[in-house]
């Protein structure tokens, strides 16, 4: 405990906060006889009269018995101990979806609450999965009350994306599904209390049977290094982080981890590629550049996390999608250009709307970090002019050159 104390303050020393996984829908027996499933030390499957959980199962252990006020003071106390001795910057809520089906609906609303009477400034994000998920993060008494929820709706949509643009240059990808995804939220304004993510650990399981490949084998099933999944992934993850919600990177893929996961210590040949990235792998540590540059890029552009979206460019014949974030009342105007096109669009060959006429910096081109710095970049110099007419419903437009499989930033 004190070891985990200490790597928390750590941390902090760092400016990296910490967020706690809580697992509060059911307890396993997966530790022996010192777990909480044996709490009240009764033969296996012996449940009718027990203290804590109910007869249902979940996941290889039992379902809490939300319904007593005993269990709910226990799990609240277990989130009050982590934020207020651990200094836990947040929590994540394992399952919530198995707390609502399972009469918890009330339980999530006081534990919330609860801690946030605590802590205001610690999120709470819930992993819940019902059919009406806005309800997640709506404050009670019609919702449960967290912060932030999970959404799959980018995700799916976005990998359909790259998997369609993997079977070929003459497939047709639908990047309509990829616009309405990016309009996709628990609340407005609020767009930021969506959790995305398009990796993620119950996603990649090695012993799951729904299990999906990492990005860059959807990217490219034969080959994970190749240029099409090297540049297929970056446009992945520069979606990921330029659409609106809060973005998740799964462990590995910062560095382009090519491999399924698990967190069975028997199988050494699944473990996170570490090795390559410090070895100096030159794709893992050119896609780490990518993505810490991009993170860096997120945080300087205030467009980036705001509530406001215009996604006015959709070309799924040429595989191009573009949109407009922006500060409202206060412009800080960003253009995101993405391309999952084989061909470049050279010399400011292709023709977009832009929201303001004049000069627009371009802040970012993933095609630099192809063997950075790439040698065959393609780009606009740095700057485009917006001195065209109205174009896509906005009132000016450029000539932009797009390189093939990549992502523009442009901001005023």
């Amino acid at each position: 405990m004190n070891q985990l104390k200490a790597f928390i303050d750590l941390c902090h020393l760092y400016g990296i906060a910490v967020i706690a996984d809580v697992v509060y829908n059911h307890a396993g027996g997966g530790f022996g006889d010192q777990s909480i499933y044996f709490f009240d030390r009764k033969p296996a499957g012996d449940n009718n009269d027990s203290l804590y959980f109910l007869r249902d199962g979940h996941a290889g252990g039992l379902v809490f018995a939300f319904w007593k006020r005993e269990v709910r003071q226990f799990l609240i106390d277990n989130g009050r101990m982590l934020l207020d001795e651990f200094h836990i910057d947040g929590l994540r809520y394992d399952q919530v979806t198995v707390i609502d089906e399972h009469g918890g609906w009330s339980f999530c609303q006081e534990l919330t609450s609860n801690l946030r009477e605590l802590k205001p400034q610690a999120v709470q994000i819930a992993e819940y999965w019902g059919a009406e998920r806005w309800k997640g993060v709506a404050a009670p008494p019609n919702g449960m009350g967290f912060d932030v929820g999970y959404s799959d709706t980018l995700r799916d949509n976005l990998r359909r994306v790259i998997a369609d643009a993997a079977r070929g240059r003459n497939t047709f990808v639908n990047l309509d599904r990829l616009r309405d995804a990016l309009y996709a939220t628990h609340k407005y304004p609020g767009r930021w209390s969506t959790f995305q993510c398009i990796e993620n650990h119950d996603l990649l399981d090695f012993n799951h049977d729904d299990k999906q490949p990492r990005i860059s084998r959807l990217a490219d099933a034969q080959d994970a290094r190749s240029w099409y999944a090297r540049s297929r992934s970056r446009v992945a993850t520069g979606l990921l982080i330029t659409a609106p919600g809060i973005p998740m990177l799964f462990m590995g893929q910062e560095f382009l981890e090519d491999k399924f996961w698990t967190d069975y210590t028997g199988r050494p040949e699944l473990l996170i590629h570490w090795a390559g990235l410090e070895a100096g792998d030159r794709h893992m540590t050119d896609h780490h550049r990518f993505t810490r540059e991009l993170l860096w890029l997120k945080r300087n552009q205030p467009a980036l996390n705001a509530d406001e979206i215009n996604v006015f460019h959709v070309h799924s014949n040429n595989r191009v999608i573009a949109f407009h974030r922006w500060v409202p009342n206060e412009g800080r105007d960003v253009v995101v250009v993405a391309s999952l096109n084989e061909n470049t669009f050279y010399g400011g060959s292709y023709q977009i709307g832009f929201p303001r006429a004049g000069e627009w910096r371009e802040v970012f081109n993933s095609d630099v970090y192809d063997n950075f710095v790439n040698p065959q970049l393609q780009g606009n110099g740095g700057r485009i002019v917006a001195g065209g007419a109205g174009r896509d419903g906005l009132p000016a437009s450029a000539g932009v050159t797009i390189p093939a499989n990549s992502l523009l930033v442009f901001a005023r």
